[in-house]
């Protein structure tokens, strides 16, 4: 079985998720095929047919969820070392190609915000920046091209 790493944050989410997905989504979905059942014959009932198809990828959903939790170990602020970039720390860079400051937070994909400044651990910068640690100079290739960031603090 994977671990896989959260915040406290990102584990009280994702089961908000699930209690969403079973106790509104899935009543949904039954009343759905229920109502599309009462129309009468279900081998040419496109309505049942979507339904189903949709109560299954729920159910889906709903079990990888669910799976997921059974796998989790949260990290804690006192788990974490700051002495180089790592999952769940703050890493204020200088983008120097630009002349800006910008602060990441490096998460696990499921916690990826853009709007938060919260970016996956697998996407390209944060991939560039894993292990570094202050006063590093590093060149990341991200889609629009190379982007070159001094690490200026690392912090929870």
């Amino acid at each position: 079985m994977a671990v896989t790493y959260m915040t406290a944050e990102g584990l009280q989410k994702l089961k908000e998720d699930l209690q969403y997905l079973e106790t509104v989504e899935r009543p949904r979905v039954i009343a759905a095929i229920a109502e599309a059942r009462d129309k009468g014959d279900l081998s040419e009932n496109a309505e049942y047919d979507a339904a189903k198809e949709a109560q299954g990828a729920l159910e889906s959903k709903i079990a990888q969820i669910k799976n997921q939790l059974m796998e989790v170990k949260v990290l804690s602020p006192k788990d974490i070392n700051t002495d180089e970039v790592q999952i769940f720390t703050k890493v204020r860079v200088n983008i120097k190609n630009i002349g800006k400051e910008k602060v990441y937070h490096l998460v696990t994909e499921g916690e990826a915000n853009s709007l938060e400044g919260k970016i996956s651990i697998t996407s390209p910068i944060a991939k560039g920046l894993m292990g570094k640690k202050v006063g590093d100079i590093v060149d990341v290739t991200v889609p629009a091209g190379v982007m070159q960031f001094e690490i200026l603090d690392i912090s929870i």
